[in-house]
């Protein structure tokens, strides 16, 4: 292999034996291959003469290494490495579909793509299998274009890919895949597998709607965001947010984590909970927004996490999502309250349900407005009704008030009538019987009375006799004295007659005239004596007459005059307590009959006087006042040119009386 190979490659082939290794002779016009170069990569396009086996090629190298001499023994690497070139290159003529993980993609000048590959175990995350690999200039821009047309993101770490790459083994730069083409479905469908897996595992412990089952929030007061630092979304997000922020709409908090990378969603996740656990004993917020600047699928592809959708899922309030990637979603997408293309969108939104809030609160101040005013004018209305209402029942309840006390005090003066009448009936009925216990005791002593007169006529005719017996036996003695009292006269007349002889004749004419008159004093003194003895006996016969009545009805009555008189009492206390009692009772009732009226009248009175005089002075009524402050109720107590103040219901008004109209009770001038 001293000499060049020619290939029988076509103009449309040349990218490919060019990303081979495989040069341009511009003499002929072909490519060709070097002898440093395996011919097995390029057996497509070898002539038929040329042998690339490598059975051939490793006896050719034991051939070689045996010839040597034991100072020279061994062959060269190049050699060495140039079989295993051979043997790769016969093994794997043309690429097989492997799948991998991108572990880091880099650009070199030319055009072409490095990458290097792995694989690791699913259970421990160890690395099973590692290798670098190359996209040929020829192919990198037609195979990233699609992956990213398709995909929507760019190749690069992170992502789990379906490669057809081909084994290559170079002296100079060793084991490397070269890719000649790309399944860009393989790549969604692992990311669509990993979403599957964690929602279905999600759905299986009953979590994946939970937050999405959460109330909207009627309304934003505070916010708290997750973001990546610095991130570009967060610009426009804080911007719009710190507007609201501003005017005391809304408060906003921010915490801060990596979104992509080994170990970003665990990062997130704890941020969350210590952003939240911050509002521990107070009022939790509103929402929570999770947004970044926007990404690639394989970005995107470190949000896939089960731990970070489960956190999600038991926030206590809505998560609103703003990845940034208007096609493609994520687990968090998936699980959150709701989700957003934007950071913008998602501020936007809670901009505008805050502008809801305050237009419905506007339309609800209009309406509490406008209800207000109806109200306040039915209300005016039925204060109104409510007032002539008052007025009428008040005017109606003074007159049935003075109807009732009118119809009160007739009933208590019918009542106190009766009451005085049945206690006159009562008196009278007790006089009435007074007077037959005494007519019955009058007639008892009439009926006693005869007896006790024959009684007294027999005692004053005896007395009369005795009496009688007396005066008979007394005359002779009277009779006896004025003779011998005249005798002694006589004799002492004739004596003085004798002793004066100057007065004889006087005596004589005195003698004379005393016998004279002796018969006319005997007379007299007789006639008085009978006229004496006739009135004595008149006034015995009378006196003891009287006496012995006056006696046995004195000692009648004295016998009578008790039981009488008990019966009498007992017959005026009986009527007494019984008068008492009617007149108790007609008090008690004529007491409860004014206290009820009075009850009444001072309720009227309440009612009127709650109504104030204000309301009675906006009726049109008016209180007119003295210089002094004291209400004027009469015309008497004014003069013309008094001074007076009148009130009214908004005001005073001064003035003074010019003339002054008495007019009379009854309506007359």
């Amino acid at each position: 292999m001293t000499e060049r190979t020619y290939l029988n490659s076509t103009y449309e082939e040349r990218f490919e034996v060019k990303a081979l290794g495989a040069r341009w002779d511009p003499g002929l016009r072909k490519w060709y291959v070097t002898p440093d170069l395996a011919l097995a990569p390029f057996a497509a396009w070898l002539p038929a003469t040329a042998d690339t086996s490598p059975v051939r090629a490793q006896a050719s190298l034991e051939s070689e290494s045996r010839d040597l001499d034991v100072p020279n023994k061994g062959i060269p690497l190049s050699r060495l490495l140039g079989g295993v070139a051979n043997l790769v290159s016969e093994a794997f003529g043309e690429g097989v579909w492997t799948a991998a993980e991108v572990l880091k993609v880099s650009s070199a000048r030319g055009g072409h793509v490095y990458l290097e590959l792995s694989e690791r175990s699913p259970s421990s995350g160890e690395v099973l299998a590692q290798a670098r690999a190359v996209i040929w200039s020829r192919f990198a821009a037609a195979l990233l274009s699609e992956f990213r047309r398709v995909t929507g993101a760019d190749l690069e770490a992170g992502i789990k890919v379906l490669l057809r790459a081909k084994p290559v083994f170079k002296t100079q730069f060793g084991f490397s895949l070269e890719v000649d083409a790309i399944d860009p479905a393989y790549t969604l469908g692992d990311l669509e597998a990993r979403r599957r897996e964690i929602r279905e595992r999600l759905k299986k412990e009953q979590l994946f709607d939970r937050n999405r089952a959460l109330p909207a929030p009627w309304d934003f007061s505070s916010v708290l965001v997750v973001a990546p630092e610095r991130a570009a979304g967060l610009g426009d997000f804080a911007k719009e947010a710190q507007r609201l922020q501003v005017h005391g709409a809304c408060e906003f908090s921010y915490v801060h984590s990596r979104f992509q990378g080994e170990g970003a969603a665990a990062e997130i996740a704890e941020v969350l909970r210590a952003g939240l656990r911050a509002w521990s004993g107070a009022k939790l917020p509103d929402a929570v927004v999770i947004i970044r600047g926007g990404g690639s699928v394989s970005d995107l592809a470190w949000l896939n996490d089960y731990a970070l959708a489960r956190c999600i899922c038991e926030c206590p309030v809505p998560v609103l999502t703003g990845i940034g990637h208007e096609r493609d979603g994520t687990s968090l997408d998936e699980v959150a309250h709701r989700k957003f293309d934007t950071p913008s969108k998602v501020i936007l939104s809670i901009e505008e349900v805050m502008r809801s809030r305050v237009r419905e609160a506007r339309a609800f101040n209009e309406c509490i407005v406008n209800l207000a005013r109806r109200a306040a004018a039915a209300t005016g209305a039925d204060v109104l009704n409510l007032r002539r209402d008052i007025e009428h029942t008040a005017k109606s309840a003074i007159a049935q008030a003075r109807a009732d006390n009118k119809s009160a005090f007739e009933a208590l003066r019918q009542a106190s009538t009766g009451t005085l009448r049945d206690a006159r009936s009562a008196v009278m009925e007790n006089v009435a019987a007074v007077r037959s216990d005494a007519r019955q005791l009058v007639q008892s002593a009439r009926q006693a009375v005869p007896a006790v007169i024959a009684d007294i006529d027999t005692r004053a005719r005896a007395s009369v006799v005795l009496a009688k017996q007396r005066s008979e036996g007394l005359l002779p003695l009277v009779l006896e004295r004025s003779r011998l009292t005249a005798r002694t006269a006589r004799r002492e007349t004739e004596l003085a007659i004798r002793e004066t002889a100057g007065v004889a004749s006087k005596l004589g004419r005195v003698l004379r005239h005393v016998d004279a008159l002796l018969p006319v004093v005997l007379e007299q003194a007789a006639a008085t004596t009978r006229s004496a003895r006739r009135e004595t006996e008149l006034a015995i016969r009378e006196t003891a007459g009287v006496a012995g009545k006056l006696g046995r009805i004195r000692r009648r009555v004295d016998a009578l005059l008790p039981a009488v008189l008990e019966q009498v009492s007992s017959t005026n206390r009986a009527h007494g307590q019984a008068a008492e009692r009617l007149m108790s009772a007609t008090a008690e009732r004529a007491a409860r009959g004014v206290d009820m009226a009075a009850e009444r009248s001072q309720a009227l009175f309440r009612e009127i006087a709650g109504q104030g005089p204000q309301k009675t002075l906006r009726r049109g009524f008016a209180v007119v006042r003295s210089s002094a402050g004291e209400a004027v109720t009469s015309v008497v107590t004014v003069q013309p040119g008094t001074a007076v103040q009148v009130d009214l219901h908004d005001g005073t008004v001064s003035a003074v009386v010019e003339t002054v109209t008495q007019t009379t009770q009854g309506g007359g001038a």
